[in-house]
């Protein structure tokens, strides 16, 4: 059996192309449904930065032209843009995607469960069974064994990190978030899964603004009255596209008597900037904006990549041991058959030699101990020469040399 992936992934499509190619759930479990009932086994990967298909098939040729028309079926113009691999290169390919190899983040985690939900929701058989279990765990492993997955590496990641470090702990602080846009909301998100509670949300428009304070369970509040909320708040993420500051030093000034040296964390993700830069001068008042933050991913991006460069060694391990096993196949048919023969011959031969039952039974021992003594050379050196790709070559002299050219 030939493992076959022909995919589109954000390195060679735009976001434009590879969404008209993103299935949902269901889609990818139909689609796998019926690739796999014209080819053996089939998985689909589909996700915001790829879709992939898997398929396991006696004929490559023919599974990746059924792979091929699949995937323009959902979108004509993806022609340039696919990748085709097999066997042991496709393998590598899902065993980096699993480690988050692949991603547009090195060793972000979410692509470990999508590979984990393609792969419960395929049509795998014993082949690609075995490819995405030894893919979950080259994921596992390198997440386990490296920090690929440690540091922030988002803006909005990397903003709720640098509060936590103000705090210590952000369980029950208390978050104004200015701006109810993406970034206003992907921090809210990544503050909330730290243990922090958004309480307000002020935004130029009232109902975006009160839709997002009531996903998170805050209250929403008009620009004009952020200063008010100063005096309790620990956290504030400002992101708006005002062309001036929305927060100056004097508002903040005002508020620090009543905080009695509680210290304010301010978040400046905007361009141009929200918050006056000498607000970073008051006492107990921490001000960080988009470029700091934006170091802040740089460094531990770079970070990533060096375990990113560990990872890699595991996951090339990992696929060596899959190519290894899937060369094996090759040669499993051929060892089975010449121990058939042998055990055929061994019982035609003791039949014929008519012996009473105590003899029986020890010439059955006897024999059986030579024949497997016998054959366990030829059944190792068959599996080595399969790793080394050989195994082919070996299992048909055999079958030549044995004459189980029939039982192919």
């Amino acid at each position: 059996m030939r493992i076959v992936l022909v995919g589109v992934s954000h390195h060679r499509a735009p976001v434009e192309l590879r969404e008209r190619a993103a299935l949902s759930r269901d889609q990818a479990t139909e689609l796998a449904r019926r690739l796999s009932d014209a080819a053996g086994e089939a998985v689909c990967l589909s996700t915001c930065n790829r879709t992939e298909l898997y398929l396991a098939d006696e004929a490559a040729s023919d599974a990746e032209r059924r792979a091929e028309a699949a995937l323009l079926a959902l979108e004509a113009d993806l022609g340039p843009a696919l990748y085709r691999l097999q066997d042991e290169a496709a393998a590598l390919h899902l065993f980096r995607v699993a480690a988050g190899l692949d991603s547009m983040v090195p060793g972000e985690g979410e692509i470990l469960g999508q590979v984990r939900a393609a792969y419960e929701a395929g049509a795998a058989g014993p082949i690609l069974d075995r490819l995405f279990r030894q893919a979950l765990h080259a994921g596992r492993k390198a997440r386990v064994e490296t920090a690929i997955g440690e540091s922030p590496a988002s803006v909005s990641s990397a903003a709720a990190a640098l509060a936590e470090q103000v705090f210590g702990d952000l369980r029950d602080r208390k978050v104004l978030v200015v701006g109810a846009g993406k970034i206003g909301d992907l921090a809210a998100r990544n503050l909330l899964s730290r243990g922090a509670k958004i309480e307000w949300v002020a935004n130029r428009s009232a109902d975006r603004g009160a839709e997002l304070a009531a996903r998170f369970g805050g209250d929403a509040v008009g620009l004009d009255r952020i200063g008010e909320q100063l005096a309790s708040a620990d956290v504030v993420i400002s992101s708006t596209s005002a062309p001036g500051w929305i927060l100056e030093r004097e508002q903040v000034e005002r508020v620090l008597p009543v905080r009695k040296g509680r210290p304010l964390f301010l978040i400046d993700l905007a361009v141009p900037r929200d918050l006056d830069p000498s607000i970073h001068e008051l006492a107990g008042c921490y001000l960080y904006d988009i470029d700091d933050v934006q170091a802040v991913v740089a460094e531990t991006l770079a970070g990533r990549r060096r375990e990113a460069e560990r990872a890699e060694s595991i996951v090339a391990a990992e696929a060596e041991r899959f190519r290894e096993w899937q060369a094996s196949l090759d040669v499993i048919p051929a060892i089975a058959s010449l121990r058939a023969r042998a055990e055929e011959i061994r019982a035609a031969e003791l039949e014929r030699a008519k012996l009473n039952p105590s003899e029986r039974r020890a010439a059955d021992s006897v024999t059986t101990a030579v024949l497997n003594k016998l054959l366990h050379l030829p059944t190792i050196r068959m599996k080595e020469a399969a790793a080394a790709t050989d195994g082919v070559i070996y299992a048909d002299a055999v079958r030549h040399l044995f004459g189980l050219e029939d039982e192919r």
